[in-house]
């Protein structure tokens, strides 16, 4: 990989991690439109620990505050009934599912999920999916001619069950296409949720499960040797500036926009890559090696 290439995977890493678009499915596709080899899982799982750098600084007030209410929890059980201690406990909760998927299915997330009839598929299906979740969150909003507009759940309504869905949710983005963010915050609509409510669990539950990836791919390329490291700690860092941009742009966005403009993306860029390759101009394994 050259630093050209890092740069530019970087950037598509650090601007799409927080959309509803997929990073992975942007850097698969990125690298498959310009001629390069596949990045592949760890170097999508190591520069995320940069975007998640930039989530632990943005959200650091509301996660100060989790972690010294959970730890005090911990000791004292009138503590258990606090709002921050119970989010602790059900970003826990909320984990376990990608954890145990993201363990059971590494074959399959490192090799068949990144063929690129999948990723396309997904951004279409996941993209509907999107669409309608969004336009159910704006009729309960907005109310209609004979009904009135209807109160939707805050972070103060979860409990175990919705942590889980959560997490569910989160664990779909293990294959390329789905969108980490686009999958927890439309499971939140769906669920009654608020946007921001969503979106702020979404990024918050994210965390353990993006570093112990990292962590652990970061461990394997050690001891393989199979990551280009100069490179790989330059997009990380690139990844961090401009998620931590993106993150303070969509938190604003999301109070007051639709996803639509997000749907319509993802619909028409998954069917160019169905078209494409379906005409032969784009291998479905462009980049992979050996493929």
């Amino acid at each position: 990989m050259s630093w050209f290439e890092s740069l530019i995977l970087g950037l598509v890493q650090g601007l799409t991690e927080f959309l509803p678009v997929s990073s992975s499915a942007h850097l698969r596709l990125t690298a498959a439109f310009s001629g390069w080899e596949d990045p592949g899982a760890a170097f999508t799982a190591i520069t995320q620990i940069g975007t998640e750098a930039a989530v632990l600084i943005y959200f650091r007030k509301d996660i100060g505050r989790i972690i010294a209410a959970w730890s005090r929890s911990l000791f004292d059980k009138t503590m258990r009934k606090d709002h921050d201690a119970q989010m602790g406990w059900l970003v826990i909760v909320g984990s376990i599912p990608i954890g145990v998927l993201g363990v059971t299915l590494k074959d399959q997330i490192e090799g068949p999920f990144r063929d690129l009839r999948i990723t396309a598929t997904m951004l279409v299906v996941v993209g509907v999916v999107i669409g309608i979740a969004d336009r159910l969150a704006a009729r309960d909003e907005t109310g209609g001619k004979h009904r009135a507009p209807k109160q939707r759940k805050t972070l103060e309504n979860l409990g175990v069950k919705d942590g889980l869905i959560f997490g569910l949710c989160q664990a779909c983005a293990l294959i390329p296409g789905v969108s980490r963010s686009g999958a927890t915050i439309s499971g939140g609509l769906f669920m009654g949720y608020k946007r921001e409510a969503a979106a702020r669990y979404s990024f918050l539950l994210a965390i353990p499960a993006v570093l112990a990836s990292g962590v652990f791919e970061t461990k394997d390329a050690l001891e393989g040797g199979h990551v280009a490291w100069g490179p790989t700690l330059f997009a990380t860092v690139i990844a961090f500036a401009s998620g931590y941009a993106v993150i303070a742009w969509f938190m604003k966005f999301i109070s007051h926009k639709s996803f639509m403009p997000f749907v319509w993306y993802r619909i028409a860029l998954g069917v160019v890559v169905i078209v494409l390759v379906s005409m032969g101009a784009l291998s479905p394994h462009a980049g992979e090696s050996g493929g």
